[in-house]
């Protein structure tokens, strides 16, 4: 018995678990998601919402895009759609300098993900002028949620889930380097791109499992309320994979990769070293 603790022991040691789990702690991996959560239906929900419903091609507006993401079908989708689609007078009643406001209010979203990514690779906070990389993103974000929808029922199979899987790497691959300012290789993100993209297949698949049914539950139980608690549910879950996948891609690389101690930094900027 002893033997096979020591073995177990060992091999927590050589896997490095502990140093992912404190890692995670000292990032506060879960706080951090519910923050995620919260900006994502306060300050980007909006926005997506005026974006989806100037859709020219009219792919059922943003509880769509939703449920989309969701993995939502049958009665849950359509209960989303019904709590969730806004008034079809939503454009017309939306002025330019709303949809300016929506952005701008969308912009400490994308600084919370930037934080959170500086965070995972010990990085200082960039400057206050980087907020036009902030802004950058969400657009990209915008357009990378908006292909989802466009290819949901003009592609199907193997198509569509290769075309998710290479644009999923791709768009958080990119993200990470664009918002850390390039000072991290493009070959130490990729690690936390793929995790990121293979823990919202699995949060996708959770959610066609458990949210499914849950939703229309919650529905006839708690109305309104109860579908916006499922909903920030899977935004917190979103939070903590995006969150969850850089800093496992960061442990991944540190602990079973090129195992570096400096990033290099940009200039003017300090260091970065592995203290972990």
């Amino acid at each position: 018995m002893k033997r096979h603790l020591r073995a177990l022991r060992r091999a927590w040691a050589w896997l490095g678990a502990g140093t992912l789990l404190r890692r995670g702690r000292d990032l506060e991996l879960m706080h951090r998601a519910m923050g995620f959560a919260t900006l994502a239906l306060v300050t980007l929900a909006p926005l997506l919402i005026v974006i989806a419903a100037a859709d020219p091609l009219g792919r059922g507006g943003f509880a769509a895009w939703l449920a989309d993401g969701m993995g939502l079908s049958g009665r849950s989708a359509h209960v989303l759609a019904e709590i969730i689609s806004p008034p079809r007078e939503v454009i017309g009643t939306t002025s330019v300098w709303g949809v300016l406001a929506l952005a701008a209010f969308g912009i400490p979203f994308g600084g919370s993900v930037q934080n959170g990514y500086e965070r995972t690779w010990n990085l200082p906070p960039g400057p206050w002028h980087r907020i036009w990389r902030q802004t950058t993103w969400l657009c990209v974000l915008s357009a990378y949620l908006y292909q989802e929808v466009l290819t949901r029922d003009a592609m199907h199979g193997p198509e569509r889930i290769t075309l998710s899987l290479v644009t999923g790497v791709l768009f958080f691959w990119w993200g990470q380097h664009f918002l850390l300012g390039g000072q991290v290789r493009w070959r130490h993100l990729l690690p936390g791109a793929l995790a990121t993209v293979a823990g919202l297949i699995g949060l996708r698949g959770f959610s066609y499992s458990v949210f499914t049914p849950l939703i229309v539950d919650n529905a006839i139980s708690y109305g309104t309320v109860g579908v916006v608690l499922v909903v920030e549910s899977w935004l917190i879950g979103v939070g903590f994979v995006i969150f969850g996948g850089a800093l496992f891609g960061r442990w991944l690389l540190d602990h079973h990769g090129h195992r570096f101690t400096d990033v290099p930094p940009r200039p003017g900027t300090a260091p970065v070293r592995d203290d972990g």
